[in-house]
Formats: C-alpha cells, sequence, structure tokens
C-alpha cells in the first residue's frame, strides 16, 4: 500500500476545509518556492498565526497586503553594494513574495517582526447571521421570516 503525503498541496490554505480545496490551491501554488520557510499555526477555534523566517529583513523592507480571500506577503531587499567579499555565503539576500489563500471571514489582525521572525496573526469571524442557530421542534413561536 503506498501513502502519499499531500501536505504541500494545501499547506497555505487557511480555514479552509482543506481537502475540498486541495486541486484549486495546488494549482494556485505553482509560483511558490520553499523560501522563505515558514509555519500556520492554529492558536484556537477562530485563531491562526503565520510566521515567517525573514532573517535579514527589516519592517521597511516587508510589505503584507490583503485583499480580498488573497494575502500576499513581500519582501523586497534593497541592494546593498558594499564591497565584501564571501569566503561562503548562505544567508539569502534575495527578495520574495508569497501568497495565502484566506477563507471566508479570516482577516489579519496584526503583524510583528521579532528576532528575524514574521509573525502575522488572523481571525475568523463569522457573522451572526451565518452562524447556525437551534430550531425547536414543535415551538409555538414564529421564526423570523428576514
Amino acid at each position: 500500500m503506498r501513502n502519499y503525503d499531500l501536505t504541500p498541496l494545501y499547506r497555505s490554505a487557511i480555514g479552509f476545509d482543506r481537502l475540498a480545496q486541495l486541486a484549486e490551491h495546488a494549482a494556485s501554488n505553482k509560483g511558490n518556492s520553499g523560501y522563505p520557510p515558514y509555519n500556520i499555526e492554529l492558536i484556537n477555534e477562530h485563531r491562526y498565526r503565520i510566521t515567517m523566517a525573514v532573517a535579514g529583513f527589516s519592517m521597511d523592507e516587508l510589505d503584507i497586503t490583503s485583499e480580498g480571500d488573497k494575502l500576499l506577503v513581500k519582501g523586497t531587499k534593497v541592494d546593498s553594494s558594499d564591497e565584501r567579499k564571501y569566503l561562503y555565503q548562505g544567508i539569502a539576500e534575495r527578495g520574495f513574495e508569497r501568497t495565502f489563500q484566506l477563507a471566508d471571514y479570516v482577516t489579519v489582525i496584526r503583524a510583528d517582526l521579532e528576532n528575524g521572525l514574521l509573525n502575522i496573526d488572523l481571525k475568523r469571524e463569522i457573522p451572526e447571521a451565518m452562524k447556525p442557530r437551534k430550531i425547536e421542534i414543535g415551538s409555538t413561536r414564529i421564526l423570523d421570516a428576514e
């Protein structure tokens, strides 16, 4: 029996039923490389955190944009024209662009940069009209038909 790890196909979907969005997300994630590495953490039922390793970037070189159901994190590295001669250069000094697909009603509530880690906190707030409600059976009360 073969096991397939489909995690890379849906790891940047936040707040979705991941299996339902698997095919669509795989097609839209072609341009993303593995840089910079990131984690997506479930804080509680309605809170998430994206942590990205952006060592070497200052706040001025990072840009976070939320538009509709997409979250774009962009790092623009200023070309340093210093005269350093590296024997080995393992720290990447290139820009990046990473897009995350957000579910309905997921919004960014804050972002901070500390010790080379960019933390983006997200919250899912479902409107009252969309929340499930209990319907009493045999109740004489008339439900609102709005």
